[in-house]
């Protein structure tokens, strides 16, 4: 019996991976997150398989689900969405599992600052411009962030940032962020990327707040904030494909090419 953690994608069915499709079509019992994760992803789950909302269940309930499952001999699909990896809430799971020696395995899936950069149709890391993304989210209500890592400390490096959980706190994003970054710096809010109802508002740091109250966004939001955002187009083309910077897959006749142990 295992237990497999599925991410499920931002919301899109066509999202889930081919793994991810095909382990929630075999395991009879699917536990999935469904405050996070619409029923059309795990609706490929097979004919009588035990599938349950766990949004409205605590920790125990959840486990006690899969225990009974493990005692049945059954795999369990227990689906989060976005990437398990990233605020997935499996560690303790994981944790669990491993006291009651119980096999697991995590299958990645497409998370929300991606998703949500294909929707816009753009890159986040553009030459010269922006190089680094930073995924972090916000204390508030939910877990206390570790000493070191805060949004002013995220902020001094100047990266895209990709912030979680925190679309309530738009008034603190604002003032913490517009002494590094300016007050028109772009920003995007992605909210529910991949869902049928997704909606993404464009702004800056100076009326993204605005805007985001008027559609009345309180929840299931991601807040991208970067130059990388604003739709630059004066940037460096990568050295990629710079037909002067020749590279082991494209060498240039009389150009000796030291190959790179380290990559």
């Amino acid at each position: 019996m295992t237990v497999f953690f599925v991410g499920a994608g931002p919301g899109d069915p066509e999202l889930l991976t081919l793994k991810a499709a095909r382990i929630i079509g075999e395991c009879p019992v699917c536990l999935y997150a469904g405050s996070l994760v619409p029923p059309e992803v795990v609706a490929c789950a097979p004919e009588g398989a035990k599938v349950m909302d766990t949004a409205p269940m605590t920790l125990d309930e959840t486990h006690a689900e899969i225990m009974a499952a493990h005692k049945r001999g059954e795999d369990v699909a227990r689906v989060h969405s976005g990437d398990p990896s990233l605020y997935g809430a499996i560690a303790e799971q994981i944790r669990r599992l491993r006291e009651d020696e119980i096999d697991y395995q995590v299958v990645p899936g497409v998370p929300a600052y991606a998703a949500a950069a294909a929707a816009l149709g753009q890159e986040l890391t553009i030459p010269e411009v922006a190089q680094s993304i930073v995924l972090t989210r916000m204390s508030m209500q939910s877990t206390s962030m570790p000493e070191g890592e805060t949004l002013e400390n995220f902020a001094r490096t100047g990266a895209t940032l990709a912030i979680h959980l925190a679309v309530r706190n738009m008034r603190e994003i604002e003032r913490v962020l517009t002494p590094y970054y300016g007050a028109d710096c772009p920003v995007v809010v992605a909210y529910r990327v991949g869902w049928q109802d997704e909606l993404f508002l464009r702004g800056t740091l100076a009326d993204i707040r605005k805007k985001v109250r008027a559609e009345k966004i309180t929840r299931t939001a991601l807040i991208l904030v970067g130059p990388a955002l604003g739709g630059v187009r004066d940037f460096k083309d990568s050295a990629l494909y710079d037909p002067d910077k020749p590279h082991v897959l494209r060498p240039v006749a009389g150009v000796d090419l030291v190959e790179d142990h380290n990559t």
